[in-house]
């Protein structure tokens, strides 16, 4: 957040002599600080749902085992699986240091994730404007103008999706990726450096070089976001930096290679290999059926970013931001690489940060401005109360019966059963995505990773299949235990038990049921 006021006041006493300060907060601390409180409560109080499992089966591998980890669901090697970033490389050491769970673990990043996405907003912002109160507009346009439909997935991070996506490593990337660009835009706006203070004075080389570990860090904790950090630094650069030199294209270079050389040291996968694997290309498919339901609010910002462009030129960085990302979200749909429309969420950024800054400007406004106030204020009402309202009104208290987060159930009942790393056969929504986050594996992982040849991952599901089915033969089924050392069903109230399994416990809540099977 950006730094407060310092204000002079005449004090009595000794101290007259010196004089005294009593610092003021800034509006955006003060509102940021209750908007992350507000927030955290809500993240805490909404039960971790959708790819919360994986993520936090991802910290139960890594507290086993920090060097050489387990495949995040399943009783495979690990080796690279694009999960094991540096980020939960961190949670790994955290759960080991704490003795904590992937759940617990999880329920602590979130607030620490929002820390760094709060305080990237107010240090970017300020790089785009003077105006005080321009982060905290920011902030609201950011969280609420998205659509009048749901918005749910990795990497959105309107008011609603906080509340079961802050602690993944999106949330992470996209803070990040604020401060990145409030120190790429500080020094071309500036045609300065980003310098670190050394023995010898001030040198600007080490500056650039630490701002492209930093673009390095954002590519290996979740590389689609980093696509749009990239293409946000590109804007930036392109848009402010004036009196190219060889010298000033230099300290840029080094800005990228330095980003490229640490993520092709980590060790732990090869993100460059991603950028050809099409795996998840297709259940990305649906981000792009209803971008007016989940985004046309966003779209008030329109005529801001054609003003900005007439005012300057097209040079502007955020027209150039915009821009930059529609062609890289058409380009996933051209070409059917869906995963590319994730950087839908980074899209809208330009948007909502340049009506913010609009209507930030100072009093009076002309007519213009106060009618594109008043429908701002209007969206973010519909917004609200048609999507986000839930997010921080419980049900307890709500008297209209607004549309609440997601509410998925625990497995905590059937974990206390199952060894870590026992392998469990089951195809339950919820228990699919869930139960590997306790430490158990699954005979068939929900979730494509690179660590896992895909042909492999549908044959293993096929075998859950064939398992499940009711025509299956009790010979069929011992084959398939005996093929991936199966010793646990979970089974949803549907499914029969079958007769060679032994009932172990029961939810109350979803009438699933856990029996041991194997040896």
């Amino acid at each position: 957040m950006s730094a407060g006021v310092l204000v002079r006041r005449t004090v009595d006493g000794a101290t007259a002599l010196r004089g005294g300060g009593a610092w003021r907060p800034t509006p955006y601390q003060f509102v940021g600080f209750l908007f992350w409180l507000v927030m955290s409560l809500a993240f805490w109080a909404v039960p971790l749902c959708c790819d919360a499992g994986q993520h936090a089966a991802v910290v139960e591998r890594l507290e086993d085992d920090l060097l050489r980890p387990r495949h995040p669901m399943a009783d495979l090697p690990g080796a690279g699986s694009p999960y094991y970033s540096p980020f939960a490389l961190a949670q790994g050491v955290a759960a080991r240091l704490t003795g904590l769970g992937g759940w617990e673990v999880l329920r602590l990043t979130g607030p620490l994730n929002l820390l760094v996405l709060l305080t990237g907003i107010g240090r970017f912002v300020r790089v785009l404007t003077p105006r005080p109160w321009a982060p905290v507009l920011a902030l609201a346009a950011m969280t609420l103008l998205w659509g009048v439909e749901r918005a749910w997935w990795s990497g959105y991070l309107n008011l609603m999706s906080m509340t079961g996506n802050l602690a993944y490593p999106s949330a992470l990337a996209i803070g990040l990726a604020f401060w990145a660009w409030a120190l790429t835009g500080a020094s071309a706006r500036d045609a300065g450096a980003v310098r670190f203070v050394g023995p010898g004075g001030l040198r600007p080389l080490p500056g650039y070089a630490a701002l492209g570990a930093l673009y390095g860090l954002i590519l290996l904790v979740h590389p689609i976001t980093a696509v749009a950090a990239a293409l946000g630094a590109l804007a930036l650069v392109g848009g402010w930096q004036r009196g190219w030199s060889a010298a000033v294209a230099g300290r840029w270079a080094l800005t990228g290679a330095v980003a490229l050389l640490v993520a092709a040291c980590w060790p732990y996968f090869d993100v460059f290999a991603l950028a050809g694997d099409g795996s998840v290309d297709a259940m990305h498919r649906r981000l792009y059926l209803d971008l007016p339901g989940q985004f046309g609010l966003a779209l008030l910002g329109l005529p801001v970013l054609w003003l900005r462009a007439r005012r300057t030129s097209w040079r502007d960085p955020l027209v150039l931001m915009f821009a930059a990302d529609c062609l890289m979200v058409a380009y996933g749909w051209v070409s059917g690489h869906y995963t590319y429309g994730r950087v839908l969420g980074m899209t809208l950024v330009p948007l909502q940060f340049a009506l913010a800054v609009e209507l930030a400007a100072p009093r009076p406004w002309p007519v213009w401005r106060r009618l594109l106030g008043g429908a701002a204020a209007a969206g973010a009402c519909a917004g609200f109360l048609t999507v986000h309202a839930g997010a921080v009104v419980p049900a307890a208290v709500d008297p209209v019966g607004f549309e609440q987060p997601p509410d998925w159930p625990a497995y905590d009942w059937a974990a206390r059963y199952i060894g870590p790393g026992e392998v469990v056969i089951t195809d339950g929504y919820h228990a699919v995505h869930a139960i590997a986050g306790y430490g158990p594996n699954l005979a068939a992982p929900a979730w494509p990773d690179a660590a896992l040849d895909e042909r492999e991952r549908l044959r293993r599901a096929a075998d859950v299949r064939a398992y499940l089915d009711p025509g299956s033969t009790r010979a069929g089924r011992a084959a398939i235990v005996r093929r991936y050392h199966a010793r646990w069903l979970l089974l949803t109230p549907w499914q029969r038990v079958p007769e060679e399994a032994v009932v172990v416990a029961w939810s109350r809540r979803t009438g699933e049921v856990l029996a041991r099977v194997g040896e």
